[in-house]
């Protein structure tokens, strides 16, 4: 993986700054998403929904580099050249949940049978049991059991953690179209409501293209 540091130049340098010193705060946004087409496209491959739409997820952040800012092992700012899904899964059995990574791919299919294999491999793993989880990571969960209107975690460390969190709920159907609630919080350091509006309407115009 590559980083790439942010100096003086950057051109979000002194907005990061200021709220990294003086403002510390999250923005989150919660919208409903349309995926009548690509949950077909899913169905029709008999995929499961939750990597696949993960996978869409993680398509649109990594087109953006706000969305892929951290900080390295000396503590400087910087954006990794790509961010990968550290999702939770949900064990209906024990009603416990596993952290777990599955690397991104921009090929849905090596993607999806990685994410199976994770699954497998770690079938045992429970909570943090998952060990070596890189930096470059964004976090993943979902809510399958209620279309809910928002949605809000925060991060409580110091403060400084950069990383998009996303979460989506049940998707129902709503007249003629399949909707799915999805949240989206990040450090205002690295981005600003603009930034979050870009990436529910790229999301949702990619999702268009499985519309038939």
């Amino acid at each position: 993986m590559k980083f790439e540091i942010k100096d003086s130049n950057w051109k979000r340098y002194n907005l990061f700054w200021h709220y990294i010193n003086n403002l510390r705060n999250v923005i989150s946004m919660s919208c409903d998403i349309d995926i009548t087409g690509f949950l077909n496209y899913v169905k029709e491959n008999e995929y499961r929904f939750y990597p696949c739409f993960m996978w869409a997820v993680s398509k649109v952040i990594n087109s953006h580099e706000e969305f892929k800012l951290g900080w390295d092992d000396k503590n400087r700012v910087g954006v990794w050249d790509v961010i990968h899904p550290y999702f939770a899964h949900f064990y209906k059995e024990d009603e416990q949940c596993a952290l777990l990574l599955t690397k991104y791919n921009e090929d849905l299919k090596i993607f999806y049978y990685n994410f199976l294999k994770t699954l497998e491999k770690y079938k045992d793993c429970r909570g943090f049991d998952f060990n070596n989880v890189p930096r470059n990571v964004y976090n993943v969960s979902c809510l399958p059991w209620i279309h809910y209107k928002s949605f809000d975690i925060h991060v409580f460390d110091e403060g400084k953690y950069l990383a998009p969190v996303v979460t989506w709920g049940k998707y129902t159907e709503v007249g003629n179209k399949i909707m799915i609630p999805l949240s989206f919080n990040i450090h205002h350091a690295a981005a600003d409501g603009y930034h979050l509006s870009k990436f529910f309407i790229e999301l949702q115009e990619y999702l268009n293209v499985y519309n038939k």
